[in-house]
């Protein structure tokens, strides 16, 4: 039997509240990064879970960015950023980016080398993914920016950490036997 895809009608249509939504997507754990970009529009960085993988031909992420952040000039204009997925050991760090902290504050707590695209890398990250912006879509407060990996750093020395519940949780890396 086949069904005929319709299209979905959007959250405001279908009368999901605001806080009821939000409620609910706190049970939806995710990887904790950091983004950050450096170019012509300076040096910034903030914390973000809305990362995903969305192709690996070509190897694309998607990362969303509220248009009202402080920010987000600043990646509008330069274009390329590096998705820095974080390690158990770095949840003071997300705090710092996360919050109203000055740029140069957020960068000096931490060990940084640029990547080809001149985005900064975080020494110790799990995975530093180094990206051009390829395309964008607007939807709602946020734009999200579709980005095609021109570079991977990794770390297999740190366990993960993930945002779930409205908390951080370390990700302990199970050995896998010989």
């Amino acid at each position: 039997m086949t069904m005929a895809t319709q299209p979905l009608a959007p959250a405001h249509c279908a009368g999901v509240e605001k806080q009821l939504f939000r409620d609910a997507m706190a049970q939806l754990g995710s990887a904790v990064n950091i983004i950050t970009t450096d170019g012509e529009a300076g040096r910034a960085g903030f914390t973000a879970s809305a990362v995903c993988s969305v192709t690996d031909s070509p190897p694309t992420l998607l990362v969303c960015l509220n248009r009202s952040a402080s920010v987000y000039p600043v990646f509008q204009q330069n274009q390329v950023l590096c998705v820095n997925t974080l390690s158990d050991r770095h949840e003071s760090l997300s705090n710092l980016f996360g919050g109203k902290t000055a740029m140069e504050q957020r960068f000096a707590a931490a060990s940084w080398a640029p990547m080809a695209s001149g985005s900064p890398a975080l020494q110790g990250a799990l995975t530093s993914f180094d990206c051009r912006v390829s395309q964008v879509a607007s939807v709602g407060t946020h734009d999200i920016f579709f980005c095609e990996v021109i570079d991977i750093l990794r770390s297999d020395d740190s366990h993960g950490l993930v945002y779930f519940d409205r908390r951080y949780h370390p990700l302990i890396r199970q050995k896998t036997p010989a």
